[in-house]
């Protein structure tokens, strides 16, 4: 998979070489604060959240929020935003009311997706509730979204949260290959190439690759279950790898 990284990818793996911090810019650290109301809808970052859960249609209609709760050190495509400042993720990282918000910004796009985080020290997800057959056409028809995961992946590992990207990449991997859930050509192409590498540790980015690689190549041994995907979290709760000791 390494050689089909796309460029973008490759720049936030090297922690984006060419880019400088501005000193001047905060408005991510201070969105994330609650003190600057997002652009262009105006909103604190604690209103957003409380008024906009479960709002799936202003979710999938509306685009210049994304780069205000995932903030990443890239342009989008509403410029009423700001790329995220070294100086910003530094503060926002070692801040934990700011790290409880971003969490809750994925939780809100994770149930738009019908996805529910089960455990936040793991990652662990579950279908979100009856409902999740419809968001998960909406997700499968609405390839933007795909556009999105790769950002809230990005952000939550320039943010210090990287340990949930696994938790969502193995899960959409066990709903194609246990309930034949989420598994199009258009997701599958996105997974691949862009999200299954929006993992700096490179160790977890091999080993999540090996597993997509051997799922895809079918057969009953290259299927990839629910059951796996839970002990692959609880192996690394114990051990610290995905793999186990010594993988």
């Amino acid at each position: 998979m390494a050689a089909s990284i796309p460029r973008d990818v490759r720049e936030f793996l090297d922690d984006y070489p060419n880019l400088s911090d501005d000193p001047s810019s905060s408005d991510n650290l201070r969105f994330y604060s609650n003190e600057l109301r997002c652009r262009p809808d105006n909103l604190l970052i604690d209103e957003l959240h409380e008024r906009w859960h479960g709002d799936y249609a202003k979710l999938e209609h509306k685009h210049g929020f994304i780069q205000w709760l995932f903030p990443i050190p890239e342009y989008g495509m509403n410029y009423e935003s700001e790329p995220l400042q070294r100086h910003e993720a530094e503060a926002m990282r070692a801040d934990p009311a700011i790290i409880n918000r971003v969490i809750r910004s994925y939780t809100l796009m994770l149930d738009f997706y019908g996805m529910r985080l089960e455990d936040s020290a793991t990652g662990l997800l579950d279908r979100s509730s009856e409902d999740y057959k419809e968001r998960y056409k909406n997700l499968v028809r609405s390839p933007h979204n795909n556009l999105r995961i790769t950002r809230i992946l990005k952000c939550l590992s320039i943010l210090g949260l990287e340990h949930l990207n696994a938790g969502f990449l193995l899960f959409v991997l066990s709903e194609q290959g246990a309930h034949h859930e989420l598994d199009t050509p258009n997701i599958r192409s996105s997974m691949d190439r862009w999200w299954a590498n929006c993992v700096r540790n490179e160790e977890e980015r091999e080993w999540i690759a090996g597993v997509i690689m051997k799922a895809r190549a079918g057969g009953e041994d290259g299927q990839f279950t629910v059951d796996m995907y839970k002990d692959a979290l609880d192996r690394r709760k114990n051990t610290g790898s995905l793999g186990g000791i010594g993988r």
